[in-house]
């Protein structure tokens, strides 16, 4: 099992800085390129770029929490959620196949 994480190629876990516009100020958020590439996966679903998917997650939790501690952290956590969500139907689809 150890090999499926180790063999990872190196160039996913590298990470990489972007600027971009939120609420009108220039920031700067370091992610790792696999987060950055599912961002870009996530944004395309919804029809927008990267950028605009962004400054939409950071109103929304605003918004909903008035406060965002970590938000590269709370990047992270929405792409892996994302993938959660993604899989679920597809495990669902085996159950009742197997059934």
């Amino acid at each position: 099992m150890c090999e499926l994480y180790v063999k990872a190629d190196p160039i996913l876990y590298e990470s990489r800085s972007r600027s971009l516009r939120i609420r009108g100020v220039v920031t700067t958020l370091r992610l790792e390129n696999q987060f950055w590439d599912i961002l870009r996966e996530i944004a395309e679903v919804d029809g927008m770029t990267t950028n605009q998917l962004i400054a939409k997650l950071y109103d929304e939790v605003m918004d909903y929490r008035g406060e965002v501690v970590n938000f590269a952290s709370f990047l992270r956590v929405s792409c892996t959620r994302y993938l959660s969500q993604r899989r679920a139907p597809v495990e669902l689809s085996l159950v009742r196949a197997a059934t």
